[in-house]
């Protein structure tokens, strides 16, 4: 899986975390092929509150917005090996100084809120919504699923018999 990642804005807060990786677990949990393709940017307030004006029609900056390349409905999965076509499935732009404003406002971490609204983007990327409250109930427990999956990960198994 190819993770592209471009900082135009606050490389210096997220250059140590482990986006990369973050996006490649959520894509292969998601059963995403190998030849897989994202793009993440993380810009400033003012760009992103451009693109919401412009594809959303809401005026003023988001925290994460994402944009479908080829069609998720695509059966990618016979297309997965070296030699295969790459399954471009779209691009997530970040705006880390509303992260940086909602962990406060929430108790996060900067890293915990960055990493929320990476699996966010990236559910979006792989069909999930949250438009009526039955989606966003599905798409809330998944996020919850794999952000918890993510942070335990590395965690020793626990010996009971001790």
């Amino acid at each position: 899986m190819d993770i592209l990642i471009t900082f135009t804005h606050g490389e210096d807060e997220l250059a140590e975390l482990p986006l990369a990786s973050l996006a490649q677990f959520v894509l292969k949990n998601e059963g995403k092929p190998a030849n897989t393709e994202v793009s993440i940017s993380f810009v400033d307030n003012a760009t992103i509150a451009e693109l919401n004006e412009r594809f959303r029609g809401i005026e003023g900056p988001t925290d994460v917005l994402s944009f479908e390349c080829d069609n998720i409905a695509d059966d990618m999965t016979a297309a997965d090996g070296p030699g295969c076509p790459v399954y471009e499935l779209g691009d997530i732009i970040i705006a880390p100084d509303v992260a940086a404003t909602q962990a406060d406002e929430y108790g996060n971490s900067f890293e915990q809120e960055i990493s929320l609204l990476l699996v966010h983007g990236l559910l979006h990327l792989c069909g999930y919504d949250h438009i009526r409250d039955d989606e966003a109930e599905v798409m809330e427990a998944r996020e919850k699923e794999l952000l918890t999956a993510w942070s335990e990960r590395d965690m020793p198994a626990i010996d009971e018999n001790r």
